[in-house]
């Protein structure tokens, strides 16, 4: 079993278009208005953005969390938490061994908050 998509709530299509646009420097996949859905593609799961999806807490990886959050900020994206240690990989069980992961959280243009996510050797 593997995921195929998540929704998330957009109650301004273009708006969260062009903001998840940005965010995964990515055009959408397809748009369908009506009924208002917008879909982009991560790695072979589709992200939905729709009307009426309630809100979703979605992680996403990045390369580097600490370069993301400062070009969102240039951006003016509200920062809800800053980056953090949140936990070594020791043994490669959820990550690479030996890397650290980072979190930091942003809220999108729809006020959901998105968690960013990157594992990266100390």
């Amino acid at each position: 079993m593997k995921i195929i998509q998540i929704a998330q709530r957009a109650s301004d299509l273009d708006r969260a278009r062009a903001f998840y646009g940005d965010l995964m420097r990515q055009e959408a996949t397809a748009v369908f208005d009506p009924p208002g859905l917008v879909f982009f593609m991560l790695d072979g799961v589709r992200l939905l953005l729709e009307r009426g999806a309630p809100s979703a807490l979605l992680y996403l990886q990045v390369p580097d969390v600490h370069s993301e959050i400062a070009r969102l900020k240039g951006a003016g994206v509200e920062v809800v938490e800053e980056p953090q240690l949140i936990f070594q990989h020791e043994e490669g069980t959820l990550g690479p061994a030996g890397s650290d992961e980072w979190m930091a959280f942003v809220k999108d243009s729809e006020g959901n908050t998105i968690g960013l996510v990157s594992q990266q050797m100390p």
